[in-house]
């Protein structure tokens, strides 16, 4: 558990080795419910190259001084990311 937005992560190891590794981190939403935007690339275990850019999206709630993740949206490539922009600025562009 962890008891401060900063200490969040989606850094993942196995046996000393970085499955998963964080590479951006954006905080959308602060509070009892945070919503953190995180990128990210998966080890490749055959190559030991990590893959392509990804993209989830977590909410964690505080409770009783800890951070728990209770949901999480992986968008599945950027194609998928900029259909999301694309639909996102539609919805909220002003006129």
């Amino acid at each position: 558990m962890t008891a401060t937005i900063d200490d969040l992560t989606i850094n993942y190891e196995e046996d000393g080795t970085l499955i998963v590794k964080e590479t951006g981190k954006e905080v959308l939403t602060k509070g009892a419910w945070t919503t953190i935007l995180y990128k990210y690339n998966n080890l490749d275990r055959k190559s030991g190259e990590y893959g392509k850019d990804m993209y989830t999206i977590r909410r964690y709630q505080k409770r009783n001084g800890e951070y728990m993740m209770k949901s999480k949206f992986n968008i599945s490539s950027a194609i998928q990311a900029k259909k999301i922009i694309d639909i996102l600025s539609g919805w909220t562009k002003e006129d």
